[in-house]
């Protein structure tokens, strides 16, 4: 299993559908930190994740830093996961600060804001699918650009992906792009087709 999912009690309508009564979720606090380890692996010295209260509920936000071996090396105001994470040179700021986007780093000299939704369990419907990801873009296209780049992130899973390549050409011409996360922290950028 993967540092990223979090194994929940299935409801009961739900159960039998799932291993052991336990539904798999890939949180939004989970793919925030998927994508903040893509980009300090991509060149970035430190990324920002800017979760609200509710994602530190769903997901260990401490404990899945320390499994990329993270140390908490400082506190920030009263949540106790946020703070300063170091390992080596590079840092990870959490802190809950919304309105900024949901992770925030410099790669080069390019700055990078990236919004992200996670998903609850392994059968989202397609509803939820469109809901998310007309949420995510429409949160980047309310930002003014300032020369960032937009990226729009979700878990990939097959009803995403089919929403996220239906609005590709207009997310695309709005200069926002879409990546998806893997359980396991794979991100893949979606292409326009050609």
């Amino acid at each position: 299993m993967s540092i990223y999912i979090d194994l929940r009690d299935a409801p009961p309508n739900r159960q039998p559908f799932c291993e052991g009564g336990k539904e798999c979720h890939f949180t939004e606090g989970a793919v925030m930190i998927a994508f903040a380890m893509h980009l300090l692996e991509q060149g970035a010295l430190s990324v920002e994740i800017h979760p609200d209260g509710e994602h530190g509920k769903r997901h260990d936000v401490k404990a899945s830093l320390a499994a990329h071996g993270f140390k908490h090396t400082s506190g920030h105001g009263t949540t106790k996961y946020a703070g300063i994470y170091s390992r080596g040179e590079q840092r990870v700021l959490v802190t809950i600060k919304p309105g900024v986007g949901d992770v925030v780093a410099r790669v080069g000299e390019q700055k990078i804001v990236a919004e992200c939704k996670g998903r609850g369990h392994k059968q989202p419907s397609c509803g939820t699918a469109i809901e998310v990801a007309t949420r995510f873009v429409g949160l980047l296209m309310a930002r003014p650009l300032n020369g960032e780049r937009q990226i729009a992130v979700v878990p990939a899973t097959m009803s995403a992906r089919t929403v996220a390549n239906r609005m590709l050409p207009r997310a695309r011409a709005a200069k926002i792009e879409v990546a998806l996360v893997g359980e396991k922290g794979e991100v893949e950028y979606l292409a326009l087709p050609g």
